[in-house]
């Protein structure tokens, strides 16, 4: 959670957010309760600080959390729970673009850990680290994304992993 008033803070001083979207699907069901209305207005707040231009990058918390990367994306663009429940005071506004959520998990993640010229977007003198899955984050229906699972993954240019 982030005061709104300290946003910009995150873009003038420098500082990468580090955030698990999927928490936003679990909290949703409680964290209105337990943190009143106002306060949500910087709770899981991906747009804002993207918006703002701040780095966000996207992390799992695995083992708290899944660590299932689809999940990640779908709570990061679906900002709902995994049955397609939301409400408006989850603040809707905050869910990211596809290609936003996409940029969390590869180019800002490398960024934050300084590996930025090796890692994060697939182009020639990069290390292929890459993972490929049944279902087309940028045009398959919300509710699909998470129900797709890895295809193929390649670590350093080697495959490491094929569903046959």
């Amino acid at each position: 959670m982030v005061r709104p008033a300290d946003i910009r803070r995150f873009v003038d001083d420098a500082v990468i957010a580090s955030m698990q979207p999927s928490h936003a699907i679990g909290d949703l069901h409680f964290a209105p309760a337990r943190l009143g209305d106002a306060r949500l207005d910087g709770a899981y707040a991906w747009k804002s600080l993207t918006d703002a231009g701040a780095t966000v990058v996207g992390g799992s918390d695995a083992p708290v959390e899944r660590g299932d990367p689809l999940i990640e994306f779908y709570a990061a663009v679906a900002r709902k729970d995994l049955e397609g429940f939301s409400t408006p005071a989850w603040r809707p506004k905050e869910a990211l673009s596809r290609q936003e959520a996409l940029k969390l998990f590869t180019r800002n993640a490398a960024f934050a850990r300084f590996a930025e010229d090796e890692l994060g977007t697939i182009e020639v003198g990069k290390r292929a680290d890459l993972s490929a899955f049944s279902v087309d984050l940028m045009t398959a229906p919300e509710a699909d994304i998470p129900k797709g699972h890895a295809v193929l993954t390649v670590v350093d240019g080697q495959v490491v992993y094929e569903r046959r």
